[in-house]
């Protein structure tokens, strides 16, 4: 659906990707939406799981921050990979919900996501990168102070 898109607006195109941050007690998981134009995370969530409700948490908080900002969601397109996440019914309904369009990438074409997969890439090799990361808790902060 995006593939000739021309991003000229904040809310018009969401891009979702999940990453992972290795800690010494295991990895944690990092859902992230991200607005294409400004490229500001506009929703996410950080857990120990790879469970759709993770996704829809960050959907969850993009669509309330944007309804809190008179956000108009209607004909937003929100992009992602064909992950199961991103497949799973409650995720898909909230879209429809709020009346948000779907788009998806071709299996295994990561470049037609490329926006998230640099966020993604951003955040762990130029910005994670500068904090200690030996248990989960210490990454947990991180996030939750912001």
């Amino acid at each position: 659906m995006i593939k000739d898109i021309k991003v000229v607006r904040t809310n018009q195109l969401w891009v979702s990707d999940i990453t992972y941050i290795r800690t010494r007690q295991g990895f944690l998981y990092l859902y992230l939406i991200t607005d294409a134009c400004s490229h500001k995370i506009v929703g996410y969530d950080i857990t120990d799981n790879l469970e759709a409700v993770n996704a829809i948490k960050s959907l969850k908080m993009a669509v309330n921050n944007a309804l809190y900002e008179g956000v108009v969601l209607e004909n937003l397109i929100h992009h992602s990979d064909q992950g199961i996440q991103y497949c799973a019914p409650g995720f898909v309904n909230l879209l429809k919900q709020h009346s948000i369009c779907i788009s998806m990438c071709d299996r295994g074409q990561p470049l037609q996501n490329a926006i998230a997969e640099r966020v993604n890439g951003i955040l762990k090799d130029e910005y994670l990168f500068l904090y200690e990361k030996e248990d989960k808790s210490v990454v947990y902060r991180y996030f939750l102070q912001k």
